[in-house]
């Protein structure tokens, strides 16, 4: 599974915005979920394994926290993406603009 695939899921996703916020244990991730603790254990597990998380033993707990540098890859996408479409429609709106002038011309090439 790649990162896209690992955070397209809603609860993964709330679990990077729980531990963007500060690094936590397992257990105080599960406390903010209604699905089992062993669910959250699978996500985390997901998460650590495509490189969004890292994982740290503190004692007997396991500490999670965001690795930043793991989002770029996204972050760069989206701003890929992000252009492209910003292209396109700039184009459609030059075309549009266009269009609207020649519209208001008469055949002659005058104004109406």
């Amino acid at each position: 599974m790649d990162r896209f695939e690992a955070l397209g899921e809603p609860n993964r996703r709330r679990i990077v915005e729980l531990v963007a916020a500060q690094a936590r244990s397992a257990g105080e991730i599960a406390a903010h979920f209604s699905i089992s603790r062993p669910a959250v254990s699978q996500h985390l597990r997901v998460l650590a394994e495509t490189g969004v998380l890292t994982v740290t033993a503190q004692g007997r707990q396991r500490v999670y926290s965001l690795d930043p540098t793991s989002l770029d890859e996204v972050e760069n996408w989206l701003d890929d993406q992000r252009e492209r479409w910003e292209r396109a429609l700039d184009s459609l709106e030059e075309a549009m603009e266009e269009a609207m002038d020649a519209e208001h011309r008469t055949p002659g090439g005058t104004e109406t």
